[in-house]
């Protein structure tokens, strides 16, 4: 077999794989190879062969050549933690690629950023097997030089038998133990060569003992995580400690889990720790289905132009089919938040989309509907216990809490049904208690609270049309984070049925107005972040079209100052809409209802009084958000305050 040269991965510093910066591939645990600190992005294969192998965070390729050498690509040093959001890759597994073919691109600056080495590092994973001896040319390298030649062994040459056989069930084993056993973990996830443990105290893991297993390179803590440094047996052993662990434990995804940090001191302090933790949740619940959400409101508003143009009839099968399409997501959202919470806090993902269907079943949805929205309302009974069943569709803080109350009980019911009885017993009592503590008490005192603020925002309405305006316009997204802005609903309706048109759902127009107006400016002023520019131009798009929820979950809420920028604009747009009287004569709002702000005696004042106050509420929104709200390092650490709203679909968007 004939020796085999590799290229340069990434133009840059090459250095002998004993230099790297990772105590892993330095001590050549992975096998022979070489290392590059590169000063460019572009990553080239350093070897002809097929992909066999890329990492589901993209910061590792792995290659096979014809003469049978195993050549993985590692990206940066800990650069799993990432979730890939530096990386871009152009293979796959299966394709077949040329050396200096390009194959990725490493974004340096935000490795660097997030705390990480830039190493690119080309390792040999069956030297043991292959090479007999490499050289390694050090120093200035341009992507696709040759840095090293391989010479393999020969057909039949004697292979150094590593130092005894590893048992790796013992070592999952002592492993367990010596992290403090079974009881301090967390969960365990494993990227291509450690074991990552999510600890509840990193004080009770034995470091030395660990560090000295046979089996064992070293230990490493990064990111909120306890990290045992394995090589290539990784996955062997992984599977070996999901097993000392026993049932419940183990991720088929490499994504962090939420580190638990303990609450402050003081009322306030602690005040706003446990509501930035409950942000925290919502964002995560939410944001796998963000995308979704953009695509139905810009169906949905698409739905209500056609509508306005009367090209189409809200009667007609068609709408109805494609109003299912648009709405379906919304109407079904208690099924999605309670799978994708359950995720977030650690209950049954399965049993939660239960309780969700349980929300949104057809029965109660017609039982809620049939009657006024306050909670003094009696129209059910539970066990003979006088009840109020409230509208769940299209509602999140309620399967929020749900999936709060199963993550409690889950553990509960498991220590105390026998096994025999467990699989049919504990998700019958979980979908059970849930469902009744959601349905008996935290609905009805959603309900109670909003009827509340019904009954001030149309005190509020008397008082001043400007006031009301500025007021609602600021603080109505607020009421939109828990949910209570359902109290609007009523309102909004009884205007319409009274005298044809509405005051208040023109001003909560405005606010959706505004959240897209933020979304905007976070779409131009993103530079680098590709998925940032799609999700705030999508989300753009949706608010405009009158569906706030991506804008809102995915950015505004979530990046903390862009909430209270566009809450800004909102109260700029409310007091223009006061002072000019503006009215609306539908539901549809935002930029895409326009037809909704048209007398049907004729253009007024009103429909010149939405131009006008929705151009200054996107001047003001965007404005602020792009100079005050919005910087594109926030991006860079997207661990930073994730603040989302709590609550649903606005009125105007119905």
């Amino acid at each position: 077999m004939k020796g085999i040269k590799m290229l340069a991965p990434v133009s840059g510093q090459a250095v002998e794989m004993s230099e790297v910066h990772d105590p892993m591939f330095s001590e050549k645990a992975m096998g022979e190879g070489f290392g590059v600190i590169p000063d460019d992005q572009t990553i080239v294969a350093p070897v002809s062969g097929k992909v066999m192998l890329v990492a589901s965070t993209k910061h590792a390729i792995g290659l096979v050549t014809d003469d049978g050498f195993e050549v993985l690509v590692h990206m940066g040093v800990d650069t799993v933690e990432l979730n890939g959001t530096p990386f871009e890759l152009f293979v796959k597994e299966g394709d077949k690629v040329n050396a200096g073919d390009t194959i990725a691109t490493m974004d340096i600056d935000a490795v660097k950023k997030a705390g990480k080495v830039t190493d690119v590092i080309v390792a040999i994973t069956n030297t043991a097997k292959m090479v007999k001896e490499i050289h390694v040319t050090k120093g200035n390298v341009q992507a696709g030089a040759t840095v090293a030649e391989v010479e393999p062994m020969a057909p039949g040459e004697a292979v150094a038998k590593p130092k005894g056989k590893v048992d790796y069930n013992q070592l999952g084993q002592d492993i367990v133990k010596n992290v403090g056993g079974a009881a301090n973990v967390e969960n365990v996830i494993h990227c291509i060569t450690r074991v990552r443990f999510y600890l509840k105290d990193d004080n009770k893991a034995n470091d030395d003992v660990i560090k000295n297993m046979h089996g064992v390179l070293d230990v490493a803590k990064a990111g909120g995580q306890y990290q045992v440094v394995i090589g290539p047996a990784v996955e062997d052993v992984y599977d070996a400690v999901v097993k000392a662990l026993g049932p419940g434990f183990g991720s088929d995804s490499d994504a962090p889990k939420q580190e638990k940090v303990a609450a402050p001191k003081g009322v306030w302090p602690k005040t706003k720790f446990y509501f930035s933790a409950l942000i925290g949740v919502i964002t995560a619940s939410m944001m796998p289905i963000i995308g979704l959400l953009a695509a139905s409101g810009i169906l949905k508003g698409l739905l209500a132009l056609i509508v306005s143009a009367k090209w189409l009839s809200a009667t007609s099968s068609t709408y109805m089919i494609i109003n299912a399409m648009g709405d379906s997501v919304f109407y079904f959202l208690p099924i999605l938040v309670g799978f994708t919470a359950a995720k977030r806090l650690g209950a049954n993902q399965i049993i939660m989309g239960v309780i969700g269907g349980v929300l949104a079943y057809p029965t109660l949805v017609q039982v809620a509907t049939k009657t006024s929205s306050t909670a003094m309302n009696i129209n059910s009974s539970f066990f003979g216990i006088p009840i109020h069943i409230a509208n769940y569709t299209y509602s999140i803080f309620p399967m929020i809490a749900a999936a709060w109350i199963a993550a409690k009980i889950e553990p509960w019911l498991k220590k105390h049904i026998v096994m025999s009885l467990r699989m049919i017993l504990s998700p019958l009592l979980e979908v059970f208690i849930v469902s009744a503590v959601i349905i008996v008490v935290v609905g009805p005192v959603i309900t109670l609270l909003s009827s509340y603020l019904a009954a001030g925002i149309v005190a509020l309405l008397k008082i001043s049309p400007a006031i009301s305006g500025l007021i609602i316009g600021g603080l109505y997204q607020c009421l939109v984070i828990f949910g209570l802005h359902w109290a609007v609903i009523p309102v909004v309706a009884s205007q319409i049925a009274t005298t044809g048109h509405s005051a208040l759902n023109a001003i909560v127009s405005a606010t959706m107005v505004a959240q897209g107006a933020a979304a905007m400016a976070v779409f131009i002023k993103t530079k680098k972040n590709i998925d940032m520019k799609q999700i705030a131009g999508a989300a753009t798009l949706s608010a405009f079209a009158g569906v706030t929820e991506p804008a809102m979950y995915g950015i505004n809420l979530k990046y903390g100052r862009i909430f209270w920028t566009a809450n800004i604009g909102s109260a700029v747009g409310g007091l223009i809409t006061g002072l000019l009287h503006v009215d609306m004569w539908g539901f549809a709002g935002s930029l895409i209802g326009f037809a909704s702000f048209i007398n049907p005696k004729g253009i007024d004042g009103s429909f010149t009084g939405y131009l006008i106050a929705s151009a200054a509420t996107i001047v003001v929104a965007f404005t602020c958000t792009y100079l005050f709200g919005f910087k594109e390092e926030d991006l860079e650490s997207s661990h930073a305050v994730e603040k989302v709203r709590l609550g649903s679909r606005e009125p105007a968007a119905n």
